[in-house]
């Protein structure tokens, strides 16, 4: 059995429903994080695939899946630290209690 790029873009798609679900029903800050990064593992997965089976996109693929990668660390570390912040203030990670927030 050939592994084939429809394989990859179903898997791709189905990390991107995942973190998409998990953003959608994670009550803390922490699982809203973790389903971000779902998703953007998703799309890296995609055009890390699109990359290896169209030669036409191959460097196109594989730079965009960096960016991806460098803004999601940054994301994460940004997040986080806004996530242990309003923890230090609240006493916890709800993301319902949030909504007290003025910007």
């Amino acid at each position: 059995m050939t592994v084939t790029l429809t394989h990859y873009l179903v898997l791709g798609a189905l990390l991107f429903v995942c973190g998409a679900l998990c953003m959608a029903l994670k009550r803390n800050g922490i699982g809203v994080l973790m389903g971000v990064e779902l998703v953007l593992n998703g799309a890296n997965v995609n055009f890390v695939a699109l990359a290896h089976f169209n030669p036409a996109f191959a460097v196109e693929g594989q730079i965009f899946a960096l960016f991806v990668i460098v803004m999601a660390a940054a994301e994460a570390a940004i997040a986080l630290a806004i996530v242990l912040n309003f923890y230090n203030n609240h006493l916890s990670v709800d993301v319902d209690t949030a909504e007290e927030l003025k910007g």
